[in-house]
């Protein structure tokens, strides 16, 4: 008997009509770990729920979110409660949620919490020990895996950007164990030989498991007490790692990391030029400036009139000494008419004014006799009259 060939479709709708008939699967209760979770825009839940052996995929329509009491995050333990179902596009099965209920913080969470806090107490993440990206950088150093979209995603934005970066690729590897060996020893290698101007650290989204190797201790420290400058790329934009409060810079993705590290050759030569116009056009501006200061100190009288200064000043002068004559004339006047006074008085109080009334002057040995008491016999004695003097002797 030939057997017929069915399409995929065909198979999966008939896989789903199975697991749809089976009643333990359309209301199932289990618990496990929240890990890749996403919530989207149209308000869906997305995420993984595993345990320490297997996972599965579950989605909770935003029709049920409204029920929920808390927050779901990478790393929670949770009970949800529904329905299996196979998804036919893709031929998975997964968990359409219909209730969850917090059970609790998974260890992988547990860990990242305790490490953060600790590290947060020393300062790795204080914004004082970030060291500034270099603005033009010449070498760019790449941690991540040596195949896979991230460092074609860096390369190909890098040398758009600027097609003279070079990149220098050192190949980690970016999950499973001592994977975080491997990243912290590589950014050592970077620094020590000093092989690049700044490191970017990179890889693609994925579980917290996926991304745990960036979430260790060992890689920190390294960041910490890298002397080049780190940017941190790793996961998408919701994911947050140890790594990214430790490095000197975070970007949501690899791509962005490539377009923080490496500067727009064609922008900075637009900056330049524009630079260079406005140099130009300032240059011109000053020297209309000084044009117009010049032709103004022309028509100033200073320089039309220079004699004029001069010439105020003189008469000025002029004024100065003709107030100073005047005031010598009136004090010398005054002068005069002063002495004139005293003169009068001392005119009226002269003896020779008393001798020219007939009154004479009677000198004995040169002193003035004011009294006959001071006369005696045969004394000769000079008598001073108003037009001469005579010589008497008393009888």
């Amino acid at each position: 008997m030939k057997i017929e060939p069915i399409t995929v479709t065909e198979l999966n709708r008939y896989v789903k009509q199975k697991i749809g008939e089976d009643e333990y699967l359309n209301n199932v209760l289990v618990k496990g770990e929240i890990s890749n979770f996403k919530r989207h825009y149209t308000g869906h839940l997305y995420f993984t729920l595993k345990d320490e052996n297997s996972l599965i995929k579950c989605i909770m329509f935003k029709t049920y979110t409204s029920n929920l009491n808390f927050e779901p995050k990478d790393g929670m333990k949770i009970v949800v409660f529904g329905t299996v179902s196979v998804f036919e596009r893709d031929g998975v099965y997964q968990i359409y949620c219909k209730a969850m209920q917090n059970d609790g913080i998974g260890d992988l969470y547990t860990k990242y919490e305790e490490l953060k806090n600790k590290l947060q107490l020393e300062g790795l993440f204080d914004e004082r020990y970030k060291k500034p990206i270099p603005y033009m950088p010449k070498v760019i150093g790449v941690l991540t895996s040596q195949t896979g979209a991230v460092i074609r995603d860096i390369i190909n934005v890098s040398t758009r950007r600027n097609p003279n970066v070079y990149i220098r690729l050192l190949p980690v590897p970016v999950q499973g164990e001592g994977a975080g060996e491997k990243i912290a020893e590589a950014i050592s290698i970077m620094n020590e030989k000093n092989l690049a101007d700044v490191l970017i650290l990179a890889r693609g989204g994925g579980s917290l498991e996926d991304l745990w190797p960036f979430n260790e201790e060992i890689v920190a420290r390294a960041i910490f007490n890298s002397k080049l400058p780190v940017i941190s790329a790793v996961g998408h934009e919701t994911d947050f790692t140890i790594a990214d409060f430790v490095a000197d810079l975070r970007a949501p993705t690899p791509s962005a990391a490539a377009e923080l590290a490496v500067q727009d050759i064609d922008l900075v030569r637009d900056n330049l030029e524009n630079y260079n116009k406005r140099y130009k056009l300032s240059l011109k501006k000053k020297v209309e400036l000084m044009r117009l200061r010049y032709e103004k100190c022309m028509q100033s009288r200073a320089f039309k009139e220079p004699m004029q200064k001069i010439n105020e000043k003189a008469i000025q002068i002029d004024m100065i000494v003709k107030n100073m004559q005047l005031k010598m004339s009136e004090r010398l006047n005054k002068s005069k008419n002063e002495a004139a006074t005293i003169i009068s008085k001392l005119d009226a109080l002269s003896p020779l004014k008393t001798l020219s009334r007939g009154y004479c002057i009677t000198e004995l040995d040169g002193k003035i006799v004011k009294t006959v008491k001071k006369l005696k016999k045969d004394d000769e004695i000079n008598i001073k009259f108003t037009d001469g003097e005579k010589l008497a002797k008393i009888m």
